[in-house]
């Protein structure tokens, strides 16, 4: 793969913003958790805010353009890119805020496209997924009306079936919970610790028909694509 290059605000944004000592022990954890469970960058700019990892559906979905999605279709499933993500501020997130997020989630939707429609390996795809994760009900509904927006549909909460996922499921959110203390630790509450599992689907053709374009870009976007993108 090729290097990425890291811009001034990532560097201030590591996971070790405030506690560097355990955002290096949660980093290096979290480095072993992608290599194995295959999640890596699908581009090179310090702008976008996700990975990616291939992954067969377990679930059978019918999503509302007509897209079926049954059990053993390769999906993509999407994870925040934690160190890029524009951190929230101390007093809650502001507009400024909420617009560098829009922008960096249209920019992180539009280099996936890009990134699908150079490899003929992934031409199976047949859809888009990502859990939303929060402590309450209430923040989880909020954030998938968002996630709407941009072309997510839900699919109800995502519950554990066996005793190996709960455990799994368990830890999972003591490392969020880390990496939110090690990042930005006034952003922690300890009902973090019982966040929800809500899945949000997209097709690959809205995803193509919403981002594909990458002429509607604004400039600066073609800039970044044009300095190169990760190589698998």
């Amino acid at each position: 793969m090729t290097a990425r290059t890291t811009s001034t605000f990532v560097q201030s944004n590591r996971l070790g913003r405030d506690h560097p000592w355990l955002g290096a022990i949660i980093e290096r954890i979290d480095t072993r958790l992608r290599a194995r469970e295959g999640v890596y960058e699908y581009s090179a700019s310090a702008d976008c805010i996700f990975r990616v990892q291939i992954a067969d559906s377990r679930e059978a979905i019918k999503l509302s353009d007509g897209t079926q999605v049954r059990p053993g279709d390769r999906i993509i499933n999407l994870h925040l890119w934690n160190e890029q993500l524009p951190i929230v501020p101390k007093n809650g997130a502001t507009l400024a805020w909420a617009r560098r997020m829009n922008r960096a989630l249209e920019f992180s939707l539009r280099e996936l496209a890009l990134y699908l429609a150079a490899r003929p390996s992934l031409t199976s795809v047949v859809a888009l997924r990502a859990n939303v994760t929060f402590g309450s009900a209430e923040q989880t509904q909020q954030i998938t009306r968002i996630a709407a927006r941009y072309g997510f549909e839900g699919a109800g909460p995502a519950e554990p079936r066996t005793m190996a996922e709960r455990l799994h499921r368990c830890g999972e959110n003591v490392l969020i919970s880390l990496m939110v203390i090690a990042r930005n630790s006034a952003a922690f509450r300890l009902k973090s610790l019982r966040r929800n599992r809500t899945p949000v689907y997209m097709s690959r053709q809205r995803l193509e028909s919403r981002f594909g374009n990458y002429a509607d870009a604004p400039p600066r976007r073609r800039e970044a694509e044009s300095m190169g993108r990760v190589q698998s």
